[in-house]
């Protein structure tokens, strides 16, 4: 078997301070593991890595001047080539992480991805560019909006990252240099602590956001939501899927999100496409590929109801 090689992963829009952010890294000494490094370079912007600067031992520098650069053989070979234990990556901020995803040789495992962002023009690329800057938070680690001033409001910025993922660690950078954690707290719109958590037609997404995130702690509980229903003979027999269609970004990534509802004993004869409001108990499920539960709702009461006013759901 191949040897796992750490990736290292740094996202965000050309002069953001991705390069600053990685050269503190190589500058210091203490954070050298005695690796090889290979860093990898997708855009050049104004500021310049220097080498000679470098605290780490051993850092291989390589600039890909194009997507079609990107390719998991060229990786490999550059990987090989240089003896790469550990790489780096600074990614061009106009290239989708579908083209980088679909680059990555098996063995090379994302250990940590860091987005960064230019405070004084995030809220107009979010406005315009919805999508870039939706996946370049969606699954990182870090986001750390630099340049920030102290007039600006920081819940402009934390609602638009936790409208896209409630996982990440938010880092307000100021001008001059001192880092604020954000501290903002996130209640959920309805109460989870209710003996029936009551599900707003508004808040379906916030509700398959956080159930997915944190099922162990739904399991045992009573929902009530509205829902849409989905119907396959695969399914097994009382079983249908209810759920919305939910759009993350942009309408190009609307997807449905379904749950599986035993209704048998308690509504019959419904089809896909039926609105239903529907009170259920949540259960654990388990597979024999995974060992976290996957929930599975039980029915209590349903009956047939009018589609909401806006049949698809967002985090807005």
């Amino acid at each position: 078997m191949q040897q796992e090689i750490f990736v290292h992963l740094f996202l965000g829009f050309l002069d953001a301070g991705k390069t600053r952010l990685i050269k503190e890294i190589l500058e210091d000494p203490a954070k050298d593991t005695g690796e090889r490094i290979m860093l990898v370079v997708c855009e050049e912007g104004e500021e310049e890595y220097e080498p000679d600067k470098f605290g780490f031992a051993s850092v291989t520098k390589i600039t890909l001047e194009s997507k079609q650069e990107l390719t998991l053989q060229n990786l490999k070979t550059l990987a090989e080539k240089h003896g790469a234990q550990r790489v780096i990556i600074e990614y061009n901020g106009m290239w989708e992480l579908e083209t980088l995803a679909g680059s990555l040789p098996g063995n090379w495992i994302i250990q940590e991805v860091v987005s960064i962002f230019d405070a004084t023009t995030f809220l107009s690329y979010n406005q315009n560019m919805r999508q870039l800057v939706f996946e370049k938070i969606v699954n990182c680690d870090r986001v750390i909006f630099n340049r920030f001033k102290g007039e600006y409001a920081k819940m402009d910025y934390h609602k638009i990252v936790r409208g896209i993922s409630r996982q990440n660690r938010i880092e307000y950078e100021y001008l001059g240099g001192k880092v604020e954690e954000d501290d903002i707290e996130d209640p959920m719109p309805f109460d989870v602590n209710a003996p029936v958590i009551e599900i707003a037609d508004k808040d379906f997404a916030w509700f398959i956001s956080d159930l997915e995130e944190k099922t162990s702690q739904y399991i045992g509980k009573t929902v009530s939501f509205k829902g849409v229903a989905a119907v396959n003979k695969k399914m097994p027999k009382g079983y249908i899927a209810l759920g919305r269609f939910i759009m993350n970004c942009c309408a190009e990534d609307i997807q449905y999100y379904g749950l599986p509802v035993k209704t048998e004993g308690v509504i019959s004869g419904v089809q896909s496409y039926d609105w239903l409001t529907v009170t259920a108990k949540i259960e654990a499920k388990y597979n024999s590929a995974e060992r976290v539960p996957r929930p599975v709702l039980v029915a209590l009461e349903a009956r047939r109801a009018e589609p909401p006013e806006e049949e698809v759901a967002t985090f807005y």
